[in-house]
């Protein structure tokens, strides 16, 4: 009886050995991969690790935990002022609120106010003060309001009329008026703390016609000829 030779087999043991490798290093490829994730790059430096970024980061400047505030802003939209005469009484109010690019006055005199019938001048002055008997900040003999200073020009102005002249309120018999105008010669920022003041007489603006003189004289140019101060009130935002 002839015997065949048995078939020879492959060991497996080899390719399988090999393709475990080749497994074992595309997976720790993985790995050094994953940790270079979120924009960061793997260190070749010994005993290093990769930082680790969590959760969103505000961007430098803006608002966040660790960004710049947010500006509040400065400065009020809306000013008031409580109008007095020299006894101290109220006789009317005063709001100057923020219009597009001027702003917006409104002035209200109560009846019985002690104000004559007719035009008063209306105009901002220098200092945020309304003292009876008080002496102007150039001196002189002491009167109404006259601490309060002059006319408001702001930002360098020398012309006329002021930055600070306003449309001059019309007083009825009964002693009350309203007047509402606006003036983009100044912001609510700076006359804020400033006074407002209603005079005893007309503002003329030194509208001085030439048949009487060549050009209005100095007082007529600062003050408009519009007399004495009869009431005074303080602008103070709300």
């Amino acid at each position: 009886m002839t015997h065949r030779p048995l078939p020879r087999h492959r060991s497996l043991a080899r390719p399988v050995g090999r393709a475990a490798l080749l497994l074992a290093t595309v997976s720790a490829a993985g790995l050094a991969l994953a940790g270079c994730g979120n924009g960061e790059e793997a260190s070749s430096a010994e005993g290093t690790t990769p930082a680790v970024t969590s959760g969103v980061q505000a961007p430098i400047g803006q608002p966040g935990e660790n960004g710049a505030q947010e500006s509040t802003g400065t400065g009020a939209a809306k000013l008031t002022a409580s109008l007095i005469n020299p006894t101290g009484n109220q006789i009317g109010t005063a709001e100057f609120a923020t219009a597009g690019d001027g702003v917006q006055v409104t002035v209200s005199v109560r009846k019985d106010s002690g104000l004559s019938a007719g035009f008063h001048g209306v105009h901002l002055h220098t200092n945020g003060v309304c003292e009876n008997n008080s002496t102007a900040p150039t001196g002189g003999a002491p009167g109404a309001f006259l601490s309060a200073g002059g006319h408001l020009q702001v930002n360098g102005r020398t012309e006329h009329p002021s930055s600070g002249d306003l449309t001059s309120i019309f007083i009825t018999s009964d002693g009350s008026g309203e007047l509402t105008t606006t003036t983009d010669m100044v912001t609510v920022p700076e006359i804020t703390g400033k006074s407002i003041m209603i005079h005893s007489g007309a503002d003329n603006f030194g509208n001085i016609p030439t048949r009487y003189a060549p050009t209005p004289d100095k007082e007529t140019l600062s003050t408009g000829d519009a007399g004495s101060r009869a009431a005074c009130g303080v602008l103070t935002a709300e």
